[in-house]
């Protein structure tokens, strides 16, 4: 009788959850959930299944929520409220618009330094071949928003039809705050106009601060220092503040969950004690991979995964199986093939780094791969799976 053999690799399944609300006990929810999806579709829980849970469940059963006035006060406090310098921000009415009602409701004046052609995660103000065919430098012309408007006019983000630019100044004088545009990619240009400055990039922050600092500026805040801490009763994230948070309604945003890792641990206890098996799990907000359409970069979060089990840690330790097909044993078809690949799995060293055999495979954090596929599989609309379960990530072409 011919053995077995598993046709099935890697499976990623959505899995559908109640509604979650502030001071559900989302452990049990999501476990009762996965349980629940396997007994109805008939398949088992294995050990090093992933589950996970989107960030913004988890934000709304803690319920980590905060209103304009808590951000207003916060950089009130924290600026004095005059002249406040606001660079870098990507263009987003979900991710950054109710962050700058915020701060523009603390100030008596924003001067607004959008970088230009596009924001940090590739929203495009406009394109790189309108700059060249003005002549412009981007990395060292300084341009006034009448020079913009006179050289590309009105530029609507191909994907939401709003131009940015009019929306954020018009928010920020709805506020009651005077409003100075200028566009320009150098972190210390913002000098020439006030020394209290308040830079809202994600992954740059820390080289963007130490630019300013060292330029003279006498405060720089990111939104990673704003909301660190409750502003009368309001929500908070100690680790990120305001990154990371989205529009909740037109005066609140839900900010980034902190504190996850009792969540997940509880998770994987539970369904250690369900089942017998030890399954991973993390808590995961926007995966990291990049538009080719539209050229935007998908990780408007701090980091793709706030908090994961132990086994979730490092890298891939793969071999690339084209390049043994086509060199090591080009040769060799059929089973003979099947079987000297198998061979050179199970006989690999724990870390290939460096060796030709495992070029061209994905060198990034596991749980960077894995938030990505479940940020794809879950979607960000109407699909009402913010858990999605993992199996066979950690199988390879051996496994029975």
């Amino acid at each position: 009788m011919k053995n077995h053999e598993r046709k099935v690799g890697t499976v990623s399944r959505g899995i559908r959850c109640p509604i979650i609300r502030e001071g559900d006990n989302l452990a049990e929810i999501v476990t009762e959930s996965v349980l629940d999806a396997a007994a109805d579709e008939g398949f088992s829980i294995r050990d090093r299944d992933v589950v996970a849970v989107t960030e913004s469940v988890v934000a709304r059963a803690q319920g980590n929520y905060a209103s304009v006035d808590a951000i207003a006060a916060d950089v009130k406090a924290r600026t004095g409220g005059g002249t406040v310098g606001v660079i870098f921000p990507i263009l987003s009415r979900n991710r950054f618009a109710i962050c700058l009602r915020g701060i523009a409701s603390a100030c008596k004046k924003v001067v607004l330094m959008l970088s230009y052609p596009s924001d940090e995660v590739g929203n495009e103000l406009v394109s790189l071949d309108k700059l060249d065919e003005a002549g412009v430098n981007p990395y060292s012309d300084v341009l006034t928003l009448e020079r913009y408007r006179e050289l590309f006019g009105v530029n609507p983000h191909p994907f939401t039809g709003v131009d940015y630019v009019q929306y954020y100044g018009d928010l920020i004088k709805a506020c009651g705050a005077d409003v100075e545009i200028v566009f320009a990619n150098r972190p210390a240009t913002i000098l020439n106009y006030t020394d209290t400055v308040i830079t809202c990039d994600i992954h740059t922050r820390v080289r963007t601060k130490r630019i300013l600092r060292d330029a003279g500026a006498k405060i720089v805040l990111g939104l990673d220092d704003i909301l660190t801490a409750s502003v009368d009763g309001s929500g908070f994230n100690s680790r990120f503040g305001l990154l990371g948070s989205n529009k909740a309604t037109e005066d609140t945003v839900k900010l980034f969950p902190q504190n996850c890792r009792p969540l997940v641990l509880d998770i994987q206890k539970r369904i250690l004690d369900a089942t017998g098996k030890c399954v991973e799990v993390m808590v995961y907000g926007d995966g990291a991979f990049k538009d080719p359409q539209g050229k935007i970069w998908e990780l408007a979060d701090p980091e793709v995964s706030p908090a994961f089990t132990d086994g979730l840690r490092g890298t891939p330790n793969e071999l690339k199986l084209k390049y043994l097909a086509d060199n090591q044993f080009a040769g060799l078809s059929g089973e003979a093939l099947k079987n000297a690949i198998s061979e050179s799995i199970r006989a690999k060293d724990a870390d290939l780094k460096g060796q030709m055999a495992s070029e061209g495979t994905t060198p990034r954090q596991l749980t960077d791969l894995i938030g990505s596929l479940c940020d794809l599989t879950s979607g960000s609309g109407d699909k009402g799976t913010p858990v999605v379960l993992i199996q066979g990530y950690f199988d390879n072409y051996t496994t029975a």
